[in-house]
């Protein structure tokens, strides 16, 4: 029986599904960067670039039979991928990973790990000269790029402003009141339900004074600004319409068992599927393990059976700094809130760094 699967994207779930597969079938790996980020690191990496290498992990050692080809997915077909390069990988299964994007510093824009670093390190300097530092987006990135700032520089001014209003809705009353106090500790100032009349005229990330007005009336004087909003769905190899077609959001859509609709064969993972839930690395990987099971059971002759269903409640962990934050977990009995000593614990101290560092063979 054949056992190529291509994967398209090495993310935080296809390089899980990668790696769970390795041992049964010949894994190609299609990711056009030379090292995995990861991004829940990349607001740590930019305020303390010193820690900033324990973001990325090349992925050499991440396979031990499959390979990992450094190319991008031009576009796919039942039978295999394009890719951009010209070259073709045919393939008897496809898992289709290719995650999103997101406004710089949360994701790079390089494919090169170094070059990354490298921008990081620029930005960083940009922002340690500046006072006032105005963000445009209080959802979780942005509300954790605060929380890195004023732990490294307590004596900065932040100023986040959102036209959502109130502050991470959808999630429980008391984590959203915890959040808040926590954050008029940090001294952090949160505008809700406005928004910037413009963009900043400085490109974001570069310190320069400017000010710019709210929809409110509101003007807010700022020395360097960060967009923390504007999610893409990288599914644009799939706009020939070859395999499937795509939601009106750039999505992909599954059946339970995580296949693309009309294929036995197919599977989407992670961001770029439409599974009714907010987006999250976690939930990837979730993704991930119901893909690997499935593949497994095909390839032993057996039927794919291993479903995913979103839990009812949505699930935060969301660090303001090493040591505070809040966090909002699933149960049974509904949704569980967490202490920042325990969102610490989770996620806080060390980002997953140690997570990774076991599943690319770095620890």
């Amino acid at each position: 029986m054949s056992r190529t699967v291509a994967v398209i994207g090495g993310g935080y779930g296809g390089a899980s599904v990668a790696k769970a597969l390795d041992a049964e079938a010949d894994v190609v790996l299609i990711e056009p960067r030379d090292a995995f980020v990861n991004a829940a690191g990349t607001l740590r990496a930019l305020t303390r670039p010193d820690w900033a290498e324990n973001v990325f992990f090349p992925y050499d050692a991440l396979l031990s039979r499959g390979r990992v080809v450094r190319d991008r997915a031009a576009s796919v077909d039942p039978d295999g991928v394009t890719l951009a390069s010209g070259r073709r990988v045919d393939a008897d299964y496809l898992v289709l990973a290719s995650g999103s994007s997101y406004s710089y510093p949360a994701k790079p824009e390089a494919d090169s790990a170094d070059e990354a670093l490298d921008h990081l390190r620029r930005t960083h300097k940009e922002l340690a000269a500046a006072e006032r530092v105005l963000i445009a987006g209080a959802g979780p990135v942005g509300l954790e790029l605060a929380g890195e700032i004023t732990t490294v520089w307590p004596d900065k001014r932040v100023t986040v402003v959102d036209p959502a209003e109130p502050l991470l809705p959808g999630y429980h009353p008391d984590l959203r009141r915890d959040l808040r106090r926590q954050l008029d500790e940090l001294g952090v100032r949160v505008l809700l339900g406005t928004r910037l009349a413009a963009p900043p005229e400085p490109a974001s990330g570069v310190a320069e004074t400017f000010t710019v007005t709210t929809t409110g009336g509101e003007e807010i004087t700022a020395d360097i600004w960060f967009r923390a909003h504007g999610v893409q769905v990288n599914s644009g190899y799939l706009a020939d319409g070859r395999l499937t077609a795509r939601t009106p959001r750039g999505e992909v859509p599954v059946t339970e068992t995580l296949a693309v609709r009309g294929y036995q064969h197919v599977y989407a993972i992670g961001d770029l599927t439409d599974v009714p839930e907010v987006k999250r690395a976690g939930w990837a990987m979730r993704h991930a393990d119901t893909v690997a099971e499935n593949i497994l059971a095909q390839l032993r002759g057996e039927p794919p059976e291993a479903v995913y269903r979103p839990t009812p409640d949505p699930m935060i962990l969301l660090p303001l700094g090493p040591r505070g934050g809040v966090g909002q977990l699933p149960t049974p009995d509904g949704p569980s809130l967490l202490q920042p000593a325990q969102v610490a614990e989770y996620k806080g101290a060390d980002l997953f760094t140690g997570r990774f560092a076991d599943l690319f063979g770095t620890a």
